[in-house]
Protein backbone atom coordinates (compact mmCIF):
# COMPACT_ATOMS: atom_id res chain seq x y z
CA UNK A 1 0.00 0.00 0.00
CA UNK A 2 1.15 3.26 -0.72
CA UNK A 3 2.60 4.83 2.71
CA UNK A 4 3.79 8.11 3.94
CA UNK A 5 5.99 8.32 7.17
CA UNK A 6 5.21 11.77 8.39
CA UNK A 7 6.88 13.04 11.47
CA UNK A 8 5.97 15.24 13.87
CA UNK A 9 7.21 18.68 12.56
CA UNK A 10 5.69 18.28 8.69
CA UNK A 11 2.29 17.19 10.45
CA UNK A 12 1.87 20.06 12.66
CA UNK A 13 3.28 22.53 9.86
CA UNK A 14 0.96 20.76 7.41
CA UNK A 15 -2.25 23.03 5.90
CA UNK A 16 -5.98 22.64 4.31
CA UNK A 17 -5.70 25.20 1.10
CA UNK A 18 -7.62 26.44 -1.38
CA UNK A 19 -6.59 25.67 -5.23
CA UNK A 20 -8.52 26.64 -8.42
CA UNK A 21 -6.21 24.66 -10.72
CA UNK A 22 -6.76 21.20 -8.16
CA UNK A 23 -10.79 22.51 -9.01
CA UNK A 24 -10.25 22.65 -12.42
CA UNK A 25 -8.37 19.63 -12.91
CA UNK A 26 -11.27 17.60 -10.82
CA UNK A 27 -14.01 19.12 -13.23
CA UNK A 28 -12.02 18.16 -16.33
CA UNK A 29 -12.00 14.73 -14.45
CA UNK A 30 -15.37 14.72 -14.35
CA UNK A 31 -15.69 16.17 -18.08
CA UNK A 32 -14.07 13.30 -19.08
CA UNK A 33 -15.73 10.61 -17.59
CA UNK A 34 -18.92 11.48 -18.60
CA UNK A 35 -21.25 10.51 -16.09
CA UNK A 36 -22.38 12.09 -12.98
CA UNK A 37 -20.98 10.55 -9.83
CA UNK A 38 -23.38 11.92 -7.59
CA UNK A 39 -27.37 13.37 -8.42
CA UNK A 40 -26.42 17.19 -7.66
CA UNK A 41 -23.70 16.95 -10.30
CA UNK A 42 -25.85 15.78 -13.40
CA UNK A 43 -27.09 19.52 -13.65
CA UNK A 44 -23.20 21.07 -13.82
CA UNK A 45 -22.60 18.13 -16.87
CA UNK A 46 -25.79 18.60 -18.50
CA UNK A 47 -24.95 22.37 -19.09
CA UNK A 48 -21.32 21.55 -20.09
CA UNK A 49 -20.78 18.06 -20.73
CA UNK A 50 -21.69 19.04 -24.86
CA UNK A 51 -19.71 21.79 -25.32
CA UNK A 52 -16.58 20.12 -24.01
CA UNK A 53 -17.32 17.11 -26.00
CA UNK A 54 -17.71 19.76 -28.64
CA UNK A 55 -14.09 21.38 -28.12
CA UNK A 56 -12.31 18.05 -27.91
CA UNK A 57 -13.70 16.67 -31.00
CA UNK A 58 -12.63 19.86 -32.60
CA UNK A 59 -8.79 19.06 -31.13
CA UNK A 60 -7.99 15.22 -32.24
CA UNK A 61 -4.48 16.02 -29.70
CA UNK A 62 -6.31 16.85 -26.45
CA UNK A 63 -8.86 14.34 -27.32
CA UNK A 64 -6.22 11.79 -26.97
CA UNK A 65 -3.56 13.70 -24.45
CA UNK A 66 -6.72 13.97 -21.75
CA UNK A 67 -7.47 10.74 -21.13
CA UNK A 68 -3.84 9.73 -21.49
CA UNK A 69 -2.78 11.69 -18.73
CA UNK A 70 -5.19 11.49 -16.53
CA UNK A 71 -7.27 8.51 -17.00
CA UNK A 72 -4.74 5.51 -15.57
CA UNK A 73 -3.93 4.89 -11.94
CA UNK A 74 -1.11 7.91 -11.97
CA UNK A 75 -1.74 11.33 -13.46
CA UNK A 76 0.54 12.98 -15.58
CA UNK A 77 3.06 15.04 -13.47
CA UNK A 78 2.76 17.95 -15.57
CA UNK A 79 -0.16 18.24 -15.36
CA UNK A 80 -1.25 18.15 -11.90
CA UNK A 81 1.68 20.39 -10.34
CA UNK A 82 1.46 20.49 -6.34
CA UNK A 83 0.35 23.54 -5.31
CA UNK A 84 2.89 25.67 -3.35
CA UNK A 85 0.51 26.71 0.09
CA UNK A 86 1.47 29.95 -0.38
CA UNK A 87 -1.31 32.99 -0.15
CA UNK A 88 -3.95 32.45 -2.37
CA UNK A 89 -2.93 31.89 -5.75
CA UNK A 90 -4.90 32.78 -9.01
CA UNK A 91 -5.66 30.06 -11.69
CA UNK A 92 -3.46 31.83 -14.17
CA UNK A 93 -0.60 31.68 -10.98
CA UNK A 94 -0.95 28.28 -10.53
CA UNK A 95 -1.57 27.19 -14.48
CA UNK A 96 1.89 28.92 -15.36
CA UNK A 97 4.14 25.96 -14.19
CA UNK A 98 2.26 23.30 -16.72
CA UNK A 99 2.28 25.98 -19.49
CA UNK A 100 6.63 25.90 -18.76
CA UNK A 101 7.03 22.16 -18.85
CA UNK A 102 9.51 21.32 -21.11
CA UNK A 103 8.84 19.28 -23.77
CA UNK A 104 11.33 16.29 -22.82
CA UNK A 105 9.38 15.86 -19.32
CA UNK A 106 5.83 16.54 -20.48
CA UNK A 107 6.67 13.49 -22.66
CA UNK A 108 8.23 11.43 -19.34
CA UNK A 109 5.82 11.96 -17.22
CA UNK A 110 3.09 11.10 -20.06
CA UNK A 111 4.95 7.95 -20.38
CA UNK A 112 4.75 7.03 -16.82
CA UNK A 113 0.94 7.53 -16.54
CA UNK A 114 0.29 5.60 -19.56
CA UNK A 115 2.66 2.48 -17.22
CA UNK A 116 5.84 2.49 -19.35
CA UNK A 117 4.65 2.13 -22.61
CA UNK A 118 5.54 4.24 -25.87
CA UNK A 119 3.96 7.32 -26.37
CA UNK A 120 1.35 7.11 -29.48
CA UNK A 121 2.56 8.86 -32.51
CA UNK A 122 -0.09 11.23 -32.35
CA UNK A 123 0.98 12.64 -28.82
CA UNK A 124 4.85 11.94 -29.74
CA UNK A 125 5.42 15.93 -29.83
CA UNK A 126 6.63 18.82 -28.06
CA UNK A 127 3.77 21.01 -27.86
CA UNK A 128 2.16 18.77 -25.01
CA UNK A 129 2.51 20.86 -22.15
CA UNK A 130 0.83 24.25 -23.78
CA UNK A 131 -2.14 21.41 -25.46
CA UNK A 132 -2.81 20.73 -21.88
CA UNK A 133 -2.87 23.99 -20.29
CA UNK A 134 -5.25 25.07 -23.07
CA UNK A 135 -7.19 22.15 -22.15
CA UNK A 136 -7.54 23.30 -18.56
CA UNK A 137 -7.59 27.14 -19.36
CA UNK A 138 -10.87 26.18 -21.20
CA UNK A 139 -12.28 24.48 -18.31
CA UNK A 140 -11.71 27.21 -15.94
CA UNK A 141 -13.40 29.81 -17.72
CA UNK A 142 -16.32 27.93 -19.20
CA UNK A 143 -17.02 25.59 -16.47
CA UNK A 144 -15.64 26.45 -13.38
CA UNK A 145 -15.23 30.31 -12.77
CA UNK A 146 -18.81 30.85 -13.17
CA UNK A 147 -19.65 29.08 -10.14
CA UNK A 148 -16.27 29.64 -8.15
CA UNK A 149 -18.04 31.77 -5.87
CA UNK A 150 -20.15 29.30 -4.58
CA UNK A 151 -17.78 26.64 -4.94
CA UNK A 152 -14.99 28.52 -2.97
CA UNK A 153 -17.62 28.64 0.03
CA UNK A 154 -18.46 24.77 -0.19
CA UNK A 155 -14.21 23.92 -0.02
CA UNK A 156 -13.64 26.26 2.72
CA UNK A 157 -16.82 24.80 4.79
CA UNK A 158 -14.91 21.60 4.58
CA UNK A 159 -11.80 22.83 5.73
CA UNK A 160 -13.38 24.07 8.82
CA UNK A 161 -14.93 21.18 9.46
CA UNK A 162 -11.92 19.24 9.49
CA UNK A 163 -10.62 21.69 11.49
CA UNK A 164 -13.28 21.02 14.34
CA UNK A 165 -12.26 17.37 13.68
CA UNK A 166 -8.40 17.96 14.32
CA UNK A 167 -8.89 19.90 17.30
CA UNK A 168 -11.69 17.33 18.73
CA UNK A 169 -10.21 14.04 17.28
CA UNK A 170 -6.89 14.61 16.33
CA UNK A 171 -5.27 13.77 12.94
CA UNK A 172 -6.98 10.45 13.08
CA UNK A 173 -10.73 11.58 12.90
CA UNK A 174 -8.90 14.56 10.37
CA UNK A 175 -7.29 12.45 7.77
CA UNK A 176 -9.25 8.41 8.18
CA UNK A 177 -11.61 8.18 5.26
CA UNK A 178 -10.32 11.85 3.73
CA UNK A 179 -10.13 9.83 0.39
CA UNK A 180 -10.72 6.42 -0.93
CA UNK A 181 -8.16 3.95 0.47
CA UNK A 182 -6.99 6.64 3.12
CA UNK A 183 -6.54 6.35 6.73
CA UNK A 184 -4.51 7.47 10.04
CA UNK A 185 -2.59 4.18 11.19
CA UNK A 186 -1.15 5.79 13.81
CA UNK A 187 2.60 5.87 14.41
CA UNK A 188 2.68 8.99 12.27
CA UNK A 189 1.83 6.55 9.37
CA UNK A 190 -0.69 7.58 6.85
CA UNK A 191 -2.11 4.89 4.39
CA UNK A 192 -2.74 7.99 1.06
CA UNK A 193 -3.94 4.73 -0.94
CA UNK A 194 -3.86 1.13 -1.73
CA UNK A 195 -1.60 0.70 -4.42
CA UNK A 196 1.96 -1.39 -3.87
CA UNK A 197 4.00 1.24 -3.81
CA UNK A 198 7.18 2.38 -1.74
CA UNK A 199 7.03 4.11 1.45
CA UNK A 200 8.09 7.27 1.51
CA UNK A 201 9.44 9.22 4.24
CA UNK A 202 8.13 13.12 4.96
CA UNK A 203 10.36 15.10 7.00
CA UNK A 204 11.48 18.78 6.51
CA UNK A 205 8.58 19.59 3.90
CA UNK A 206 5.83 20.91 3.35
CA UNK A 207 2.75 19.16 3.52
CA UNK A 208 -0.85 20.25 1.96
CA UNK A 209 -4.48 19.08 2.17
CA UNK A 210 -6.07 20.44 -0.77
CA UNK A 211 -10.39 20.01 -1.05
CA UNK A 212 -12.27 19.78 -4.10
CA UNK A 213 -16.09 19.45 -5.13
CA UNK A 214 -16.12 16.67 -7.05
CA UNK A 215 -15.93 13.26 -6.10
CA UNK A 216 -12.54 12.80 -7.32
CA UNK A 217 -8.83 12.62 -5.58
CA UNK A 218 -5.31 12.05 -6.22
CA UNK A 219 -1.64 12.86 -4.55
CA UNK A 220 0.86 14.99 -5.86
CA UNK A 221 4.44 16.11 -4.51
CA UNK A 222 7.62 17.73 -6.01
CA UNK A 223 10.70 16.43 -3.97
CA UNK A 224 13.05 19.77 -5.20
CA UNK A 225 10.64 22.09 -3.74
CA UNK A 226 9.77 19.20 -0.73
CA UNK A 227 6.05 19.78 -1.13
CA UNK A 228 3.65 17.01 -1.16
CA UNK A 229 -0.21 17.23 -1.70
CA UNK A 230 -3.47 15.12 -1.26
CA UNK A 231 -6.49 16.36 -3.31
CA UNK A 232 -9.74 15.03 -2.04
CA UNK A 233 -13.30 15.31 -2.37
CA UNK A 234 -14.96 18.06 0.27
CA UNK A 235 -17.92 16.58 2.05
CA UNK A 236 -20.07 19.50 0.64
CA UNK A 237 -20.26 18.17 -2.83
CA UNK A 238 -21.78 20.49 -5.88
CA UNK A 239 -24.74 18.33 -4.39
CA UNK A 240 -28.37 20.82 -4.53
CA UNK A 241 -29.91 17.50 -5.53
CA UNK A 242 -28.43 15.45 -2.90
CA UNK A 243 -29.45 17.97 -0.02
CA UNK A 244 -31.95 16.24 2.64
CA UNK A 245 -35.48 17.32 1.92
CA UNK A 246 -37.78 19.55 4.21
CA UNK A 247 -41.05 18.43 5.02
CA UNK A 248 -43.47 20.54 4.24
CA UNK A 249 -45.55 20.81 7.87
CA UNK A 250 -42.06 21.63 8.90
CA UNK A 251 -41.66 24.25 6.21
CA UNK A 252 -44.99 25.21 7.03
CA UNK A 253 -44.16 25.77 11.04
CA UNK A 254 -41.12 27.38 10.63
CA UNK A 255 -40.76 28.54 7.25
CA UNK A 256 -38.92 26.53 4.00
CA UNK A 257 -35.48 28.39 4.38
CA UNK A 258 -35.31 28.41 8.48
CA UNK A 259 -36.38 24.50 8.36
CA UNK A 260 -33.86 23.41 6.01
CA UNK A 261 -31.23 24.93 8.57
CA UNK A 262 -32.82 22.89 11.63
CA UNK A 263 -32.75 19.77 9.40
CA UNK A 264 -28.61 20.08 8.04
CA UNK A 265 -28.01 20.38 11.27
CA UNK A 266 -28.34 16.55 11.84
CA UNK A 267 -24.59 16.85 11.92
CA UNK A 268 -22.53 20.17 13.56
CA UNK A 269 -21.95 22.66 10.79
CA UNK A 270 -20.48 26.02 10.86
CA UNK A 271 -22.13 29.44 9.62
CA UNK A 272 -19.88 29.15 6.52
CA UNK A 273 -21.20 25.60 5.53
CA UNK A 274 -24.42 26.38 5.73
CA UNK A 275 -24.16 29.47 3.68
CA UNK A 276 -22.54 27.32 1.27
CA UNK A 277 -25.02 24.27 1.41
CA UNK A 278 -28.09 26.35 1.39
CA UNK A 279 -27.46 29.18 -0.75
CA UNK A 280 -28.87 31.71 1.68
CA UNK A 281 -26.92 35.08 2.61
CA UNK A 282 -24.81 35.16 6.00
CA UNK A 283 -27.12 37.69 7.74
CA UNK A 284 -30.19 35.20 6.87
CA UNK A 285 -28.66 31.91 8.48
CA UNK A 286 -27.47 34.01 11.23
CA UNK A 287 -30.87 35.16 11.92
CA UNK A 288 -31.98 31.44 11.58
CA UNK A 289 -29.43 30.15 14.42
CA UNK A 290 -30.22 32.67 16.42
CA UNK A 291 -34.22 31.82 16.50
CA UNK A 292 -33.26 28.00 16.29
CA UNK A 293 -30.96 28.72 19.44
CA UNK A 294 -33.64 30.49 21.31
CA UNK A 295 -36.28 28.11 20.97
CA UNK A 296 -34.11 24.99 21.98
CA UNK A 297 -34.07 23.40 18.82
CA UNK A 298 -29.98 24.25 17.97
CA UNK A 299 -27.21 24.42 20.50
CA UNK A 300 -24.08 25.39 19.71
CA UNK A 301 -19.59 24.44 20.76
CA UNK A 302 -16.07 25.83 19.75
CA UNK A 303 -14.06 23.75 18.00
CA UNK A 304 -10.67 25.06 17.60
CA UNK A 305 -11.56 28.74 16.18
CA UNK A 306 -14.94 27.76 14.55
CA UNK A 307 -18.41 27.42 16.28
CA UNK A 308 -20.23 24.16 15.41
CA UNK A 309 -23.78 24.91 15.29
CA UNK A 310 -26.04 20.86 16.48
CA UNK A 311 -29.24 19.97 16.20
CA UNK A 312 -30.26 19.44 20.08
CA UNK A 313 -32.81 16.24 21.15
CA UNK A 314 -35.85 18.61 21.16
CA UNK A 315 -34.91 19.72 17.49
CA UNK A 316 -34.53 15.83 17.06
CA UNK A 317 -37.67 15.12 17.94
CA UNK A 318 -39.52 18.02 16.15
CA UNK A 319 -38.09 17.10 12.59
CA UNK A 320 -39.04 13.71 13.50
CA UNK A 321 -42.47 14.05 14.68
CA UNK A 322 -43.08 16.40 11.31
CA UNK A 323 -41.32 13.35 9.19
CA UNK A 324 -43.50 11.13 10.77
CA UNK A 325 -46.76 13.36 10.08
Amino acid sequence: MGLWQINTDTLAGSRFVVSPLAETISALKSLERGRPEHPGERAWLDAHLPAYCARQAADPVAARLVPAALGGSWNADFITPTPTGDGAPTFEEELAPVRATTPERARADLSVSLGGRPLPELLDRDDLAQRAADVLDWVWHRTVLPDWPRRRRIIEADIVARTGQLSQGGWAAALSGLRPGMRWLGGSRLQINAHDYPPKQLAGVRLLFVPVTQRTGWVSWDDDAKRYAVVYPCSGALADAGRAQVPDSLGRLLGPARASVLILLSSPKSTTQLVALTGQGLGSVGRHLKVLLDAGLAGRRRAGRSVLYFRTDVGDVLVGAQRGG
